[in-house]
């Protein structure tokens, strides 16, 4: 068995090396470093609920691993729990050595650390935490503080006047969404002026889905609509569609997340009033210097830990600080290389740019 063992490690090195020598092949890999005897593994969630998995993510990845000389291969679920669970499995049969994985829901995402657990891989959670998983280290913004900036951006909006508010949550299946949820109401729910007369959530994040839902939910209210915390800023598009065909855009306050080009282009349009920033970049980065650490025997440093109650223990992790962005301070996603003001202030926007002083 020892014999076997010490082959089967020779493959698997020898098999990382060729990969780095040969760049990777197709998913990536690499120079500019030393080579590793071992692998990365990165699943990304979709391409539907937010562009920066592939905009973002995914390119400051293949720069950082690239630079630390680490064979690595990025792929993309397409919303399909069982697409990750067979992109896993073959990662996990091609030799990774750290696996990291943005769940799309806790059951799958959980079944997939347990197999790679028992073979050996370290794993990771990235920017969603895995309830009842077994990751070795999760690395996301602080959550609950992204929904306090939201209840606040919401409470600000409205400045303090009698206000009749739905909330439109993200997929009750991504504890992102749960956390985001919490905080927003730890801040809206004390607050006298404003009565929260209807709530739901999206499921998977889905935009058309979230069309659907908040035109239920404005017309079971009547129309007495004065504020909507969206979850996100593709659901604060989904509900400002809808505000756009009742002829309320604008005059009703709404929330986002993500500070994309569509969510700033509708702060710069008056139709939501504020967003949340969290540097894509800068969490790619953080989930990178986590990788490398554990593909090189080490432990991530990490900042706090994460309350996993299904799986009863606290999770290492590195959290972030997210950002209010509010038309006031749009220019700081630009400055922070976030978006670009090419991209955001082209066409009937270039206008409003400059009245922002963009």
């Amino acid at each position: 068995m020892n014999t076997l063992r010490a082959l089967t490690f020779a493959v698997v090195a020898s098999t990382a090396l060729t990969l780095t020598a040969c760049g990777g092949g197709g998913s990536g890999g690499g120079g500019g470093g030393q080579a590793q005897n071992g692998k990365i593994g990165v699943i990304l969630p979709d391409t539907k609920s937010s562009v920066r998995w592939e905009t973002k993510d995914r390119p400051a990845l293949e720069s950082a691993f690239k630079s630390a000389g680490i064979p690595f291969s990025i792929q993309n679920a397409e919303g399909s729990a069982d697409k990750m669970a067979t992109i896993a499995d073959g990662m996990i049969a091609d030799g990774v050595t750290v696996l990291a994985i943005v769940n799309l829901d806790s059951d799958s995402g959980a079944a997939i650390q347990q197999k790679a657990a028992a073979q050996g891989v370290k794993t990771i959670d990235y920017d969603r935490l895995t309830l009842g998983g077994s990751a070795d280290a999760y690395i996301s913004f602080d959550g609950t503080k992204v929904g306090e900036l939201q209840g606040h951006g919401l409470v600000d909006c409205l400045a303090g006047r009698p206000s009749n508010v739905l909330f439109l949550n993200g997929s009750p299946t991504d504890n992102n969404a749960t956390l985001f949820t919490t905080g927003a109401h730890l801040v809206v729910d004390k607050t006298p002026s404003i009565t929260i007369t209807g709530e739901q959530a999206v499921p998977d994040w889905d935009n058309d889905k979230a069309v659907t839902i908040f035109e239920q939910m404005y017309t079971a209210a009547d129309g007495k609509v004065d504020g909507v915390y969206a979850a996100n800023d593709g659901l604060a598009g989904s509900v400002i569609s809808i505000l756009q065909k009742n002829h309320r855009a604008g005059q009703v306050a709404v929330t986002g997340q993500d500070a994309t080009v569509e969510g700033l282009q509708n702060i710069l349009a008056g139709t939501q009033c504020m967003t949340v920033y969290k540097s894509a970049t800068e969490e790619a980065n953080a989930l990178a210097d986590a990788a490398i650490a554990l593909v090189r025997g080490g432990q991530p440093k990490t900042n706090s830990t994460s309350r996993d109650d299904k799986g009863k223990r606290d999770v290492p992790s590195v959290l972030l600080t997210p950002k209010s962005i509010t038309k006031d301070t749009v220019g700081e996603v630009f400055a922070d290389g976030g978006q670009s003001k090419d991209e955001v202030c082209t066409g009937q926007f270039a206008a409003m740019c400059s009245a922002a002083g963009l």
